[in-house]
Parts: structure tokens; sequence; C-alpha cells
């Protein structure tokens, strides 16, 4: 899963990303409420875990805003040091689908993140930016236009655009994409990724950039308007 995690204290965040990969998660972390909120809107995360006390807001106002905006599909885990039954109560109703006081146990947390895993469904349509994805018609649209993909095109297409940052190496994507058993090769990888770059327009003046990393693989980023600009 990639886990998008609200907490301001940087021992907690170095935490979080050590245990997180060892159960195969993507975590991406934020220490204030603006950077966090500013993200949801660019980024696609399958699960949120959020702290209460932030340096410019607090997590139950986060929350609300999550549920405002994102709907009740995505998980979101808190984990606090306050331990009130009140505060405990109150967010729970407020929308957060579990509640962990701080400090967390490795085991228990990571079971934790599993089951809200399971309980959870993805949204039918997400839309960064100018692009949005049907994963029930499997199809993604440019600035309202529909794009005729590959099946292969469109689940590689999803899975780079929902891991803005990070390192994918072509066999990591292989697995991924076409599974380990799968008699390709890896510059099936590169062709695929020509095709989804030229058809979906992948470009910073659309806000994204696919990066190729010579003899590894790629990396995609989101890319700010302004920048982009600045770059043309």
């Amino acid at each position: 899963m990639r886990i998008g995690v609200l907490e301001d204290d940087h021992a907690q965040q170095e935490m979080y990303q050590l245990w997180f990969s060892t159960a195969q998660h993507d975590c991406v972390c934020f220490d204030t409420a603006r950077s966090f909120v500013e993200a949801l809107d660019k980024q696609i995360f399958d699960l949120l875990i959020i702290d209460w006390e932030l340096p410019d807001s607090n997590g139950e106002i986060v929350l609300r805003h999550v549920r405002e905006t994102l709907g009740w599909e995505i998980p979101v885990l808190f984990i606090t040091a306050r331990d009130a039954e009140a505060d405990i109560v109150n967010v729970l109703r407020a929308g957060a689908d579990d509640y962990v006081v701080k400090p967390p146990k490795y085991l228990e947390l990571l079971a934790r993140i599993q089951a809200l895993g399971r309980r959870a469904k993805p949204p039918a349509i997400q839309k960064i930016g100018v692009y949005q994805i049907d994963r029930e018609s499997r199809q993604i649209r440019v600035n309202d236009q529909p794009v005729e993909l590959t099946t292969k095109e469109f689940e590689l297409a999803c899975y780079m655009m929902t891991s803005p940052g990070k390192l994918l190496s072509r066999v990591h994507l292989l697995d991924k994409i076409w599974g380990l058993n799968a008699n390709v090769e890896t510059r099936t990888i590169d062709t695929h990724v020509s095709r989804i770059r030229r058809k979906l327009q992948l470009v910073p003046e659309n806000g994204w950039e696919i990066i190729p990393v010579y003899g590894y693989g790629y990396r995609i980023e989101k890319v700010e308007r302004a920048t982009a600009s600045a770059k043309s």
C-alpha cells in the first residue's frame, strides 16, 4: 500500500518508513497539515495516518477535511499520544477507522494496517490534475478526453501515476504489471513507458515528468505548473 503519514516528529517519521518498508509498503511523510492537505490534492494514497498535535493545525481538523474532500473510502488511522476516552470517541465519530495510542507496537501496527487495507475500497474514479483514472471502465481521460490504451498500458500508467517520486526498476515494474513468471524482456517496459508518455501526454505542461534512470528504470514526478512554465 501507499501510505500518507502526517507526523511532525522526524524520529517517528523515520521509524514509520523503516517499519512500513519491511512490510513492502510505500510511506510518504509530511510534518505540517498544510503540506499534507496539498499532497492529497495531487497524489493518491491507499491509507492515511494522522497525528493529533501538529505545528499548524490539529489532526481532527485534518480528518474532517479528508472526509469532506476524499469521501469515506480511504481508511484513516490516528496514531497519537492522546489517550483520553473522549478524544478517542470524538475522532472515531468524526471518521477515523482506527486509533492507536503512542508508542505504537511494530507487529500490532502492521496488523492493523493490513486489516484496514482489506476493508478499504479504492475509489472507482480518481482525479489527478488534468487526468481522470476510471478503474471500473479501465479508462484514463486527459482534459476530459478518453485515451485508448491497452490493458498493460493502463495498468502501467495507473501504477506509475500513483507512485510519484518513487524509483521504479524495470524488474519491479515487470513483476507488478506482468508477473514474475511472465516470459517478457525488460525492454518491454521501455516500449510501454514510451507509449503511455506519448498517449497520455505525460509532460511537465500537464503536471508530470517521466525521468529515465540509466541502467535501472524510471521515476515519475509531479511537476508544479509554475515550474513547468519556467522550464518551457
